[in-house]
């Protein structure tokens, strides 16, 4: 690790401190959703703790604006649950659309592969899942 991550960390243990900071994150994050209505509670997240500031990222705008005005109750609730808080900043966090899925493979059978199925599916017993898989798959294609 280097010199200037030593030195911003202050710690003999770099790693012990991320991990400390990282229990105090998930602790705010716990205490946060208690104190938050469950549909707003289900909308945010805890992103990180820069000196007394707690920084949440919220999911909308709408729900960014809530969070704003709910800001110095937030502030008190959290304190009284022993963190040591001065001001809240809310952020909206601008979600990564998911990739899309490509468009399923067309798979065809041909005339000559239908025909196939077809009378092989005759030399199987009337009864035969088999047959009758065969049968609707010769019907069912394309």
């Amino acid at each position: 690790m280097t010199q200037s991550i030593q030195r911003y960390l202050g710690a003999a243990d770099p790693l012990a401190r991320l991990k400390e900071h990282a229990a105090r994150l998930r602790r705010l994050q716990a205490d946060l959703q208690r104190c938050l209505p469950p549909l707003l509670a289900a909308s945010c997240s805890v992103a990180n703790l820069k000196d007394d500031t707690l920084v949440i990222f919220a999911q909308s705008t709408a729900v960014a604006v809530k969070l704003k005005q709910m800001a110095p109750s937030l502030v008190q609730h959290l304190r009284e649950q022993g963190h040591p808080l001065t001001d809240v900043h809310v952020k909206v966090a601008i979600r990564q659309p998911r990739p899309t899925r490509p468009p399923p493979i067309e798979r065809r059978i041909s005339a000559q592969g239908k025909q196939c199925l077809t009378a092989f599916a005759a030399t199987l017993p009337a009864d035969s899942p088999l047959r009758e898989a065969l049968e609707r798959l010769a019907r069912c294609s394309r």
